[in-house]
């Protein structure tokens, strides 16, 4: 990442959604604010991508298939995510690694909630210039987090996050990269700031080792016919089962109330069936 910069898997997630958006999950999924994230280069891809029409050139047609597989992925999760935000809507919303994430620009129930968005300095440098005069709908507070030097509970206080009062964690596509015992830190901290009534939203992956095999070959082939991968440099560094999930929430005072997995998630909605792995788990802290 460089000094201003967002990460390549954030702007690929952006794109995903706005792939996705009107054309999958339709009535349960939306995201409008995404293509606004993007620049002229990044809303081609995208274009390319909702036009449907499959590139000749062996680079470009790896590239779109890519694109198009990860918003059939981001529409599932997506739902699931936002469904569990509106199920109980929290005075403080805390999203872990935010990236260009817009659901404070872009969902109506995020009225009057204060929002924390949390992730390294660059990327949210980024995501302000990008964001331009779009106003949210949240109160936005934007907390830059180093984790490997910053402490997040300072930071979240800072920042005016209010541990006494309940919380809606949204923690989305950063267990994977994260070895088992950061994930046990960041809950330890999560736990820390959960006052009653703080849900934790998290997306985790499963061991599937033909689906992480088959994303590393893809990777690859991204590599060789476009020069560069998004998931270059980001190996999957956890694997879990929702025992084992369910474990460490408990362990933390969470109670699990929904366990599901991306596959099921897609297919009720109506999204692409093909094989996709992760879950996404609900837990609630009386």
């Amino acid at each position: 990442m460089t000094e201003r910069a967002a990460s390549r898997t954030a702007i690929l997630v952006c794109q995903g959604r706005a792939v996705a958006d009107g054309r999958l999950g339709v009535g349960r999924f939306s995201d409008p604010v995404a293509t606004s994230l993007l620049t002229e280069e990044e809303r081609a891809q995208v274009e390319r991508a909702r036009a449907g029409v499959v590139p000749k050139g062996f680079g470009d047609r790896i590239a779109y298939e890519f694109l198009v597989a990860t918003a059939e992925v981001l529409a599932a999760r997506t739902i699931a995510i936002d469904e569990a935000v509106r199920d109980t809507v929290n005075p403080q919303l805390v999203i872990l690694g935010a990236g260009l994430d817009a659901r404070a620009w872009r969902m109506p129930e995020l009225a009057g909630v204060s929002a924390f968005e949390v992730d390294h300095p660059a990327s949210q440098a980024e995501k302000r210039e990008r964001l331009g005069e779009h106003a949210p709908v949240a109160d936005v507070h934007f907390v830059p987090v180093d984790f490997g030097k910053d402490s997040l509970g300072a930071a979240l206080t800072a920042a005016g996050h209010d541990e006494s009062g309940p919380t809606t964690w949204i923690w989305e596509g950063v267990v994977n990269y994260l070895t088992p015992e950061e994930v046990a830190e960041t809950v330890t901290e999560v736990a820390k700031r959960s006052a009653p009534g703080s849900r934790l939203i998290v997306t985790y992956p499963t061991r599937d080792l033909l689906y992480r095999y088959g994303l590393r070959a893809f990777s690859a082939l991204l590599s060789v016919a476009a020069g560069d991968s998004p998931l270059a440099g980001e190996p999957q560094r956890s694997s879990w089962t929702p025992a084992a999930m369910a474990a460490l929430l408990s362990e933390h005072g969470f109670t699990v109330t929904s366990d599901r997995d991306l596959y099921s998630i897609a297919l009720e909605a109506g999204v692409d069936g093909k094989r996709r792995a992760g879950r996404v788990v609900v837990a609630h802290r009386g």
